[in-house]
């Protein structure tokens, strides 16, 4: 049986939002595995238990740029270590020429972006400057570029959460999806790009709360079924309701507008990187104790 920490049932809980008992007996039952824990805790709490999952903790800024000719694009995410620095013009600035620099130029990849020209050194040189000035590390994480022959938009919102669509339609109603997708979150366009671990992780855990009902196997499967294809359209854009009219899903919406959309980027400001929290009053007391050391 693993030894449950006190920092494995901390990490559990900053994850899922469960109360802190709840977590270290499904820590218990899944003899450590986090993942597992987690799905355990799914299956007891249902969504409450990853709510959690999607607050931001970094900081940065993510920038957008499209030609002229709304045929080619790029979205990029920059971090810093504070919300202050995100504010700061040379800050912006550097995240926005970058963007330009990606639609313009089509690197690779981060490594090629900072090694390619900037200024008179290299993108790699500029932030490397930018970070001796400002006095915080900043990082080039994600970017991607689309270049298309039908029509790009975009839409940003406070600096923290970017989208980039290509579609067929007019200007308008490309912004009115990249804000349902800024919104909304969507992880996919359809069921066909969810990813399967996605799928069968809600399967797994449809399955395990549907078998607790006691209900003969045919209508468990078809409750199973029911719940996988509930997730399907909750988190595919073309199946959500859009946010301007509930009444009719985006896919409908772009019917209407003879319209369709290709694909979409979304990046969100820190998703998935854990910023180091300091616990004040134990770094007071460190060195208190250090001082009289």
């Amino acid at each position: 049986m693993a030894e449950i920490t006190a920092a494995m049932v901390k990490q559990l809980r900053e994850k899922t939002d469960a109360p802190m008992m709840e977590c270290k007996k499904a820590l218990t039952e899944a003899d450590g595995d986090l993942a597992r824990a987690e799905e355990l805790l799914r299956v007891k709490l249902g969504n409450k238990a990853s709510k959690a999952a999607a607050r931001v903790t970094a900081e940065g800024l993510v920038g957008v740029f499209i030609a002229d000719d709304a045929k080619t694009g790029a979205i990029i995410e920059v971090n810093c270590e504070t919300d202050f620095v995100a504010k700061n013009d040379e800050f912006i600035a550097f995240v926005a020429d970058l963007a330009r620099k990606i639609a313009e130029e089509a690197p690779a990849d981060v490594e090629a972006l900072s090694a390619s020209a900037m200024g008179e050194g290299t993108v790699e040189a500029t932030r490397s400057a930018l970070v001796g000035k400002i006095g915080e590390n900043v990082t080039i994480r994600r970017f991607s570029r689309i270049q298309t022959d039908k029509q790009l938009s975009s839409y940003v919102h406070s600096g923290r959460i970017g989208v980039l669509v290509e579609h067929s339609g007019d200007d308008a109603t490309g912004k009115d999806v990249a804000m349902h997708v800024a919104a909304t979150r969507p992880r996919a366009l359809d069921a066909a790009g969810v990813p399967a671990a996605d799928i069968e992780q809600e399967r797994s855990i449809a399955t395990q709360k549907a078998a607790e009902s006691g209900k003969p196997a045919e209508i468990v499967a078809k409750m199973v079924e029911g719940t996988v294809q509930k997730f399907l359209k909750e988190v595919t854009l073309l199946s959500q309701p859009f946010v301007k009219d509930d009444k009719q899903t985006v896919e409908q919406m772009l019917k209407s507008r003879n319209a369709g959309v290709q694909q979409f980027v979304l990046f969100v400001v820190g998703e998935g990187i854990e910023k180091k929290t300091t616990d004040f009053a134990a770094e007071v007391a460190a060195q208190q104790a250090a001082a009289r050391g």
